[in-house]
C-alpha cells in the first residue's frame, strides 16, 4: 500500500515552513529542496551510521535533479553534540565554501539537527538550513520549531539559537532501520504530546502504541503527524519559549539532569529514554501535590512498560548521585527563572501546565524516595 504524504504547516511570520511526512520522502528531496537553491548544491551534514545506511540514496536522490552533494559524517551520539564538532563543522562549512544562498541539509536524529542546525545559523550569520530526521525523537521533535544548540559541561542545551529551517522532511520509511531500543527511545516523545495537551491522543496511543512499535506505517504516520501538529501549534504561539512553548519540556527538567549524571552516555541512557522517566517523575510530583488524579502515574508506567520503555530510575544501569547532587543538576537547566525552576506538571493526562511553584524539599523527597528503589 503507497501512502501519500502528509504536511503540516508551521505558519511563523516571515519565516514559515512545511513539514512533509510519509515513507518515501527522501526520494522527493530534488524537488522538495531545488526550490531552495540558487546553485544546485546542498551541504549535507549526517552521522556515520546514517550516512552508512540511507546517504547513497540521499544523493542518488538529488543527483536526479541536478543536485551536487558534499558532505560532513559525524561520529554517532550524544556525545557529538559539543563544542569540538561545533567548531570541525562550521570550519568544514567554509572550507567547503559555502554561501548564505546555499543550503546546509541535516540528515539524521536529534544531535545532528541541533548541531548542524546551529553551525548554520553561526556560519556566515546564518547559512539556510533544512531537516531530514531519520530517527522517530527527532521526527516528532527535535526538527520541528527551530531550537539547535550543543551541551556544554554546565548542562545540556545551554549554547544554542533559536533559527528556523526551510522545510522538514520526515521520511517514516527511514524508521525500519532504527533499533528496537532507538525507536522506543523515540516513542518517549511521542507520548508526550499526549500527556502535555491530547488526551484523546493519549487514548489513541494505548490502543496502537504496540501496532506502531511493530511497523505498522498507517499507525507510525498518524503519530508522527499529530506530534508535528501540536508542536506546530505551539511553536507558532510562543516561538522563543516565552510562556506555552515550555509545555514541550515536560520530562525534561528530570530528563536533563539524569542525563548529565550519566554523562550523556547512550549506553546508559538515550534523551527519550530520559523524557519517557521524566513523565512519569512529573506525574508522581503531580500526585504528590494533590494535582491530578493518583492513578495518572501509574497509567502511564504501564503504557510504558507495555512498550517496553523505561520508566523508573532503577531502570538507568550504573551509580547516580544522590537527590540533592541530582537537584543542583536540575538548577541549571534553561527554565530557570530569577533563581526559581520551572516545573511542567499536570492537571491529568493532557493537562500540563508550567509552574515555578513546587517545594523544593517535594522534589528532593520524589528523588530520593525514587532512588531508594535501585
Amino acid at each position: 500500500m503507497t501512502l501519500p504524504h502528509t504536511t503540516v504547516r508551521v505558519d511563523l511570520p516571515g519565516r514559515a515552513y512545511d513539514i512533509v511526512i510519509g515513507p518515501g520522502v527522501i526520494d522527493t528531496v530534488g524537488a522538495e529542496l531545488g526550490r531552495f537553491l540558487r546553485r544546485p548544491r546542498i551541504a549535507v551534514i549526517t552521522d556515520e551510521t546514517v550516512a552508512a545506511h540511507h546517504l547513497d540514496r540521499l544523493v542518488a536522490g538529488l543527483a536526479a535533479s541536478g543536485i551536487a552533494v558534499q558532505y560532513l559524517a559525524l561520529p554517532a551520539g550524544e556525545a557529538t553534540k559539543g563544542w569540538a564538532n561545533l567548531a570541525r563543522a562550521t570550519e568544514w562549512l567554509l572550507e567547503s565554501k559555502v554561501e548564505r544562498g546555499d543550503l546546509v541539509l541535516a540528515f539524521g536524529g536529534g544531535v545532528i539537527g541541533d548541531l548542524a542546525g546551529f553551525a548554520a545559523a553561526i556560519t556566515r550569520r546564518g547559512v539556510r538550513f533544512a531537516q531530514m530526521p531519520t530517527t522517530l525523537l527527532a521526527q516528532v521533535d527535535s526538527s520541528v520549531g527551530g531550537k539547535t544548540g550543543i551541551n556544554t559541561a554546565q548542562g545540556k542545551n545551554l549554547v544554542g539559537a533559536f533559527y528556523q529551517p526551510v522545510r522538514v522532511l520526515a521520511d517514516t520509511a527511514l524508521l525500519a532501520t532504527l533499533p528496537a531500543r532507538d525507536f522506543c527511545a523515540g516513542y518517549g516523545e511521542v507520548v508526550k504530546y499526549g500527556l502535555l495537551g491530547d488526551a484523546d491522543f493519549f487514548d489513541w496511543l494505548e490502543k496502537n502504541g504496540p501496532a506502531m512499535l511493530a511497523g505498522d506505517m498507517v499507525a507510525r504516520v498518524h503519530a508522527v503527524t499529530r506530534s508535528c501538529e501540536m508542536k506546530a501549534g505551539i511553536v507558532m504561539r510562543d516561538e522563543t519559549e516565552q510562556g506555552e512553548r515550555a509545555l514541550l519540556n515536560l520530562g525534561h527538567t528530570f530528563c536533563h539532569a539524569l542525563e548529565s549524571a550519566t554523562g550523556y552516555d547512550g549506553a546508559r541512557l538515550l534523551h527519550g529514554e530520559g523524557v519517557a522517566i521524566g513523565c512519569a517523575l512529573a506525574f508522581e510530583l503531580s500526585s504528590r501535590l494533590g494535582l491530578c488524579p493518583q492513578e495518572d502515574p501509574s497509567r502511564l508506567r504501564a503504557h510504558l512498560r507495555a512498550m517496553g520503555m523505561k520508566t523508573d530510575l532503577a531502570d538507568i544501569p550504573g551509580d547516580l548521585p544522590d537527590a540533592t547532587a541530582l537537584l543542583a543538576l536540575m538548577d541549571q537547566d534553561k527554565k530557570v527563572v530569577d533563581g526559581k525552576l520551572r516545573f511542567i506538571l499536570a492537571r491529568g493526562i493532557g493537562a500540563a501546565f508550567v509552574t515555578s511553584d513546587v517545594p523544593r524539599e517535594a522534589v528532593r523527597t520524589l528523588l530520593q524516595d525514587a532512588l531508594l528503589l535501585r
